[in-house]
């Protein structure tokens, strides 16, 4: 008898473990209201429960690690953000973890953003662990082709909108939803327009990158458009600050553009060399897209920044000096954004 109580009592205090770990898996977890929790991508296990105990809604982790790990589930924790109820026990949250149920992460793309915009807005969002790392595979020639498409970047196709991602998705995924977003919007008889213009589908692309940087108001894009449609026609430089400044930000940019930058040789620089530049600048949304299609019917080659977001349109050279010096009278010289010739630029760069 008295060897058999020692046993007993291993027996009772194994069994009083298990109902509590039973018990303490499946009681709700103590919090009173929802609670949102991120689990971040490369997170240990460990490092999981130690969170959920700091926001208080596990007392026990080591209950959980020991599930997880007679369960052979520890490893399957996925990164996302997570909306943990009140009514959910600890072992509903680590299934939860575990297949990766959590909420989308909602991000949104405005109009033209370059890629490295874009690149710090998902890391910004935790959708992606490094800059470089995003930007080298949207250089990826490999990747590119696998999407069905000719290019050297994806600059230009990953379509400014709002998504919602789980904090799981790869980058790969995540450009792919993108470029498919862009390719749903591309209407087939944009590409019939381009053959009308004598323009590639690409080109139409870098224009209305070039439009969406420049355009302030959606009612000047057919305005500008046409614009870059008549100097292209005359084989005039397009004179666009904004690819002057996507070129320097290649390399360096400090934010303040000068007339020297617009000699700096760079493949963007639309002031040294004529026709469009290699790549788009930035992810045009629909309505620069159009406007490069759809130039408005006008004779103008110039214009200039009123400085309250609209343009003045000349079509001759005298015309628009007059208007250059008029909008930057008062000293007013950076805060004149032009096409074609501004004040600084008059001189180094005559009417072709």
């Amino acid at each position: 008898m008295q060897g058999e109580r020692p046993l007993l009592i291993l027996a009772f205090a194994f069994f009083s473990l298990a109902l509590y770990a039973l018990l303490a898996l499946h009681s709700p977890v103590l919090t009173k209201e929802s609670v949102e929790i991120k689990v971040p991508k490369g997170a240990s296990f460990k490092e999981v429960l130690r969170d959920l105990r700091e926001k208080g809604l596990i007392k026990n982790p080591w209950i959980l690690y020991l599930y997880g790990r007679l369960s052979q589930k520890d490893s399957q924790i996925k990164a996302g953000h997570y909306l943990v109820e009140p009514f959910q026990s600890p072992k509903d949250l680590f299934e939860l973890l575990s297949q990766g149920k959590g909420l989308a992460v909602k991000v949104t793309i405005p109009e033209g953003l370059t890629l490295r915009e874009v690149a710090e807005k998902l890391k910004e969002k935790g959708l992606i662990d490094s800059e470089q790392d995003f930007l080298a595979l949207c250089q990826d020639e490999d990747f590119i082709r696998s999407l069905g498409l000719e290019a050297l970047s994806l600059e230009g196709y990953l379509f400014p909108d709002t998504y919602y991602f789980d904090l799981s998705a790869r980058p790969e995924e995540i450009v792919k939803v993108m470029v498919e977003n862009f390719l749903k919007k591309w209407d087939p008889s944009f590409s019939k327009r381009a053959k009308e213009l004598g323009l590639t589908e690409y080109e139409v692309l870098i224009l209305a990158s070039i439009i969406e940087k420049e355009a302030l108001l959606s009612e000047e894009k057919p305005l500008i458009s046409a614009v870059f449609h008549n100097r292209l026609k005359r084989r005039m430089p397009l004179c666009a600050d904004p690819t002057v400044i996507y070129g320097l930000k290649q390399s360096y940019w400090n934010f303040d553009l000068k007339r020297k930058h617009l000699k700096t040789p760079t493949p963007y620089n639309t002031y040294l060399l004529k026709g469009l530049p290699p790549t788009p600048i930035c992810n045009p949304g629909l309505g620069s897209i159009k406007a490069a299609l759809y130039p408005a019917k006008v004779p103008y080659l110039y214009f200039v920044s009123r400085n309250d977001g609209s343009h003045y349109f000349s079509t001759t050279y005298k015309e628009h000096l007059e208007a250059v010096y008029l909008y930057q009278k008062g000293g007013l010289k950076a805060q004149a954004q032009s096409t074609g010739v501004d004040e600084t630029q008059a001189e180094f760069y005559p009417p072709n």
